[in-house]
């Protein structure tokens, strides 16, 4: 009795705590992770938030000088360019508008990426799943690692060729752009698909097949619902490739009427001078749909990435 409530009067005593032999079947394991989080999470890795500190910098100090210069006047910007605006005017932003036609270039814009998005996910995820289900098979193995290899040729190499072939096909418009947005996409989403589909259990559609599904309904009923991860990262990658190019819009769009919103800016650019405040105020127009697309769907993004390293 006396040993007992010697026991129970000092319970955060260390010689009197329970052993994990009397907490039951699973409490080691418990017990241990109690022990090691006390050591590894209590811990800061100093070298890892200072390298943290140091990439988040190099994107927040542009940012802050894109914001701060976008509301400036050319005055204002010759003095000094890391000091506020005196007076934070929108009139940057309303020439921009008016000197870029904004909202022709944005409908021209979203058509473009809109198409190139859709296409690229119906079309790249199906030839990823028909490599990936049969990559046991030499044919579809030399077809996966040709597909792959498009990833180490420029496009500065082939850009003439594609210029030429597109202008005898009558492609140097926006069904064009769309066109080789899916094509030269493929690539990297076949590496991406590839990935992901491994990690889907074949038991899935060998049940489908018994009960009767064809190789097409077995894709876009259990695969394609599958794959909404990996769908959502390559949609978004996709997404702002497609909004934010300017090299391929440049070489394949003839009609300049038709330009995109990045060859709209190139007006700014003048021989002798180039108005920055506003440039950058076009440029924060320009950014802010993708920014508001990427807040949105970026956990959808992160999770495509990380179960597309599982197998």
């Amino acid at each position: 009795m006396t040993a007992t409530t010697a026991n129970v009067s000092n319970p955060t005593d260390s010689s009197s705590a329970v052993e994990p032999s009397r907490l039951g079947a699973g409490a080691p394991e418990v017990y241990q992770i109690r022990r090691s989080s006390r050591g590894t999470f209590g811990r800061t890795n100093w070298w890892t938030t200072l390298l943290a500190v140091v990439l988040s910098l190099t994107v927040l100090v542009p940012l802050y000088f894109t914001v701060v210069t976008a509301f400036k006047t050319p005055e204002e910007l010759a003095t000094s360019g890391w000091a506020l605006p005196r007076s934070w005017s929108l009139d940057n932003f309303a020439t921009a508008w008016e000197m870029t036609s904004y909202p022709r270039r944005v409908l021209t814009s979203a058509i473009i990426t809109v198409g190139a998005t859709v296409f690229t996910l119906l079309s790249n995820s199906m030839v990823a799943y028909a490599l990936g289900r049969n990559m046991h098979r030499p044919w579809f193995r030399r077809l996966y690692y040709y597909f792959v290899a498009a990833l180490f040729v420029p496009f500065p190499i082939i850009m003439l060729p594609v210029v030429k072939e597109t202008a005898l096909l009558h492609l140097d418009n926006e069904a064009g752009l769309i066109l080789l947005y899916v094509v030269y996409g493929l690539a990297f989403n076949i590496l991406m698909y590839t990935s992901f589909i491994k990690s889907i259990p074949e038991e899935l559609e060998e049940a489908a097949a018994m009960d009767g599904a064809s190789r097409w309904t077995i894709f876009w009923r259990i695969i394609f619902p599958l794959l909404s991860p990996m769908n959502a990262t390559v949609g978004i990658l996709t997404c702002l490739w497609a909004w934010n190019d300017f090299l391929l819009p440049l070489v394949i769009l003839t009609d300049q009427t038709k330009a995109t919103l990045p060859l709209a800016q190139y007006v700014f650019q003048g021989q002798f001078n180039t108005n920055y405040p506003v440039s950058f105020a076009s440029y924060l127009m320009a950014i802010a749909p993708m920014f508001l697309v990427y807040v949105i769907a970026q956990r959808w993004v992160i999770s495509g990435v990380m179960r597309g390293s599982q197998k």
